[in-house]
């Protein structure tokens, strides 16, 4: 890198453009968005997953997922971006879950990390599994009031991939991680 400059910064991410050489000598520019890393979470029993639905701005649609978050950009004594352990990624699934879902889970198991969007951005996503769930109430956030959540069978999960109801990347990154330590098992 040659120079870095801060474009942009909020609670969840900052944006910077870099200069870079490039592999022939020529100078080209990156932009790329720092995230923290994120936790998402298979909360899984009786063969099926709990689920939860809300509203994404980007898109503007309302998206089926496994329950997942992160901690904001700068809170304190929590890794930068696109630096958390294990370790700490499993206190933040623990928590997500309980918010999103108001699960609680016995046991979390760590299937891998991915890079949510490696083109542009530094951020990454713990996938979690998580067994032995108990029930209580969620503690959703504000902007959280209108998620809805649904227990569904691995059949019904499939069906709604298949059809296109199911399209978020980091759950369908999460399927294809479980998918493999099953196979391992």
């Amino acid at each position: 890198m040659l120079r870095s400059r801060l474009m942009y910064r909020n609670a969840w991410m900052s944006v910077r453009e870099d200069d870079v050489e490039l592999p022939d000598g020529s100078v080209g520019l990156y932009g790329v968005v720092d995230k923290q890393d994120f936790a998402l979470i298979i909360p899984a029993e009786n063969d099926g997953f709990h689920i939860v639905e809300q509203f994404r701005y980007p898109v503007a649609d309302r998206c089926w997922e496994f329950p997942q978050g992160s901690w904001p950009a700068h809170a304190p004594g929590e890794p930068g971006p696109g630096r958390s352990l294990p370790a700490e990624a499993v206190r933040l699934a623990a928590m997500e879950l309980r918010e999103e879902t108001g699960l609680s889970a016995s046991s979390f198991t760590h299937l891998g990390r991915v890079h949510a969007a490696h083109g542009y951005s530094s951020q990454g996503c713990h996938v979690f599994l998580a067994e032995g769930l108990t029930r209580g109430r969620p503690q959703r956030e504000a902007t959280e009031a209108d998620m809805r959540q649904l227990w569904v069978s691995e059949s019904d999960l499939d069906d709604m991939v298949a059809t296109g109801r199911f399209v978020d990347a980091m759950s369908l990154a999460a399927l294809a991680l479980l998918g493999r330590a099953r196979r391992a098992r």
